[in-house]
């Protein structure tokens, strides 16, 4: 409340993500957000079950009569820089008994970390987000620029919003690793720091919205949809992670010995991941536009298998850094983009990872070149599948994995399965016209 008061805010957005991959809000003005940051604003318990078309899906208990409470956690409080007296902070989604709902995918990947937590561990999680910038000129979404994969001349085009980009990020205490202009014409790619899981999907919320919202101060549209034009590179939104022994400093994922830096635990949560990936796509790759982008032969791992440095292996592991080994022995998950609830996209990771290590399981032989030319009876024979070519498949996948969908839990699975469903239904049925304005202006 003193932060706010001293900011001179009016406004204080709540701010959830849905089953959809959207990002939503309602505020409370300065008066009275005192009691709202200890009760909530209430919710109906419909917008789980609304798509990212708003078409209200028919999800037992999540009609017209209900209500939720969004409860903020003030630990997420941010002064946003690019508008004016705003602020906001993440909520959890309570029940009006005070219990978490059961379709909080926020409450879901704190299920996930308490179970990696009874083994001593946590998973700290970095998130790369690739997003194209355009103009709209008559209706028409228009790259800044047509420069060339690193160009510092795409760069020079969008550095007057990169300038603002980064000092909005700075401002909200998010860590920028890394940037550089993309293979897409008006694509740029930022890296942020790894935090752990939930503070991780918690910042991955506002790196999303200051990456719109900067753009939006400029006259200009950012999109993270996957696919943002059918002749551009796609966006994704990969998944860097490692496990760390809980409350210290050791790399569980790290093996001084080991000729890859990769411990036995590191390898069994991979192997989790590879058993389940398939399913797990329809989490980290939910929407329709997603398998637009996930195609062979453009490094987005379209096949169904682990490599050292391998851009079209979905996992891959990149290899360390000299003098930091220890602290840059990490796994990279490909097979992801923004259209993903980041708490449903990395606790299910951590729910796959987990399955690995329960069982012990062991992975196939690291793929060390591009899959797609290997032989197919040798891929079929190595288990190198090929991953959901459609959402649908992805969907289908994930409703026959047991794994994860114990882990997420009744409600959750079955609203989540019905939205994004829905999305396949209408947009299977639209053109690719009503395709790139509903993933290019949502995500």
């Amino acid at each position: 409340m003193k932060q706010a008061d001293e900011a001179g805010l009016r406004l204080v957005r709540f701010l959830w993500c849905g089953n959809d991959g959207t990002v939503r809000a309602k505020a409370s003005s300065l008066h009275g957000l005192e009691g709202r940051i200890e009760s909530g604003i209430g919710l109906t318990v419909a917008m789980q079950a609304m798509n990212s078309l708003d078409q209200l899906q028919p999800v037992e208990g999540m009609g017209p009569v209900g209500e939720i409470r969004l409860v903020p956690d003030p630990e997420t409080f941010r002064v946003l820089p690019y508008a004016p007296r705003l602020g906001a902070m993440v909520v959890d989604q309570l029940q009006l008994d005070g219990d978490p709902a059961p379709v909080c995918q926020r409450t879901f990947l704190k299920r996930m970390e308490a179970r990696l937590a009874e083994r001593g561990a946590r998973l700290e999680v970095a998130f790369e987000n690739e997003f194209s910038l355009a103009t709209q000129i008559d209706g028409a979404f228009v790259p800044v620029d047509s420069g060339l994969c690193f160009s510092t001349i795409s760069a020079t085009a969008a550095q007057y919003y990169l300038d603002e980009l980064v000092a909005a990020l700075e401002s909200q205490r998010i860590v920028l690793e890394q940037y550089y202009s993309e293979l897409g014409h008006g694509q740029h790619e930022i890296s942020t720091g790894h935090a752990p899981a939930l503070r991780a999907a918690d910042e991955q919320l506002f790196v999303r919205e200051t990456i719109r919202s900067v753009a939006a101060r400029r006259g200009l549209v950012a999109s993270l949809a996957p696919k943002p034009w059918p002749e551009n590179a796609g966006n994704g939104g990969h998944i860097h992670f490692s496990s760390w022994d809980d409350g210290a400093s050791r790399n569980r994922f790290h093996d001084a010995a080991a000729a890859d830096r990769l411990s036995g635990e590191a390898r069994s949560f991979i192997a989790g991941v590879l058993a389940h990936l398939p399913a797990l796509c329809g989490l980290t790759a939910p929407s329709f536009n997603s398998y637009h982008r996930i195609v062979p032969q453009y490094w987005a791992g379209a096949f169904a298998c682990w490599g050292h440095d391998n851009r079209e292996a979905p996992l891959r592991v990149p290899s360390v850094f000299w003098g930091m080994e220890e602290a840059s022995t990490n796994v990279e998950l490909k097979a992801a983009d923004a259209t993903a609830n980041p708490y449903l996209a990395v606790g299910g990771l951590i729910a796959a990872g987990l399955d690995g290590l329960e069982r012990g399981l062991e992975p196939p032989e690291p793929v060390e070149v591009d899959p797609a030319t290997i032989d197919e009876r040798e891929r079929a024979a190595r288990g190198i599948v090929r991953l959901p070519a459609t959402q649908e498949e992805a969907l289908n996948a994930l409703a026959d994995d047991e794994v994860l969908l114990d882990a997420l839990g009744p409600v959750l699975s079955e609203s989540y399965l019905a939205v994004r469903r829905s999305e396949w239904a209408a947009y299977s049925a639209g053109d690719e016209a009503f395709e790139q304005q509903g993933h290019f202006l949502k995500y």
